[in-house]
C-alpha cells in the first residue's frame, strides 16, 4: 500500500492530475477516487430512474418495481464504467459470470443498506433525523463494501478464478 501513495503523492506533487483521469491502473487509491465518481454516477441514474419511472412512467404508483428497475439500471451503468475506467484486470474469465458476481455484491450491498438503516432505527427511533443519519452511514458502508469485495474478489492481479 506505501507505493500506492507514493504514486500519489508523486501525481500531486508533479501536478500530474490527469493521470488520476486516464490511464490504466492497478493503483487502489486512483482505482478508489476513480470509483467515487462512478458510484456517484451510478446512484444519479438510480435516483433518477426512479423518480422518472415512479411520476411518470408509474403515474404515482408501483414504487417497489420503480426502485427494483432503477437499482439495475444504476448497478449496470456502474459494472460498464467500472470495467471500463476502473478496473481493468479481471480475475473472472466469463463477462456474464463477471457481471453476475459484479451484481451479488450490490445485491449484498442493498442488503448491508437496509441492516445499517435497521440498526439506527432501534437505536434512535423512527424519526426525520434518524432517516437522514442512517442513509448517510449505510451509504458509505456499502459503498466500501461494494468497491473493496469488487477490487478483491472479481478486478485484482491475482491467479484468474472460474
Amino acid at each position: 500500500m506505501s507505493a500506492a501513495f507514493d504514486e500519489v503523492r508523486e501525481i500531486l506533487k508533479n501536478r500530474q492530475f490527469s493521470r488520476l483521469f486516464l490511464g490504466d491502473t492497478e493503483n487502489t487509491l486512483i482505482q478508489f477516487f476513480r470509483y467515487c465518481f462512478v458510484g456517484g454516477l451510478a446512484t444519479v441514474v438510480d435516483w433518477g430512474v426512479s423518480y422518472l419511472l415512479f411520476n411518470y412512467a408509474f403515474g404515482g404508483r408501483y414504487l417497489e418495481a420503480a426502485n427494483v428497475i432503477s437499482f439495475v439500471c444504476g448497478l449496470i451503468v456502474n459494472y460498464l464504467i467500472s470495467t471500463l475506467w476502473v478496473f481493468k484486470t479481471s480475475r473472472v474469465r466469463s463477462r456474464l459470470t463477471e457481471f453476475l458476481g459484479f451484481a451479488a455484491i450490490g445485491a449484498v450491498g442493498a442488503l448491508l443498506t437496509l441492516g445499517v438503516s435497521w440498526l439506527f432505527k432501534q437505536w434512535m427511533g423512527e424519526n426525520p433525523a434518524t432517516q437522514i443519519v442512517a442513509k448517510v452511514v449505510s451509504t458509505a458502508v456499502a459503498f466500501l463494501w461494494n468497491f473493496f469485495a469488487r477490487k478483491i474478489l472479481l478486478f485484482s492481479k491475482k491467479e484468474e478464478r472460474q
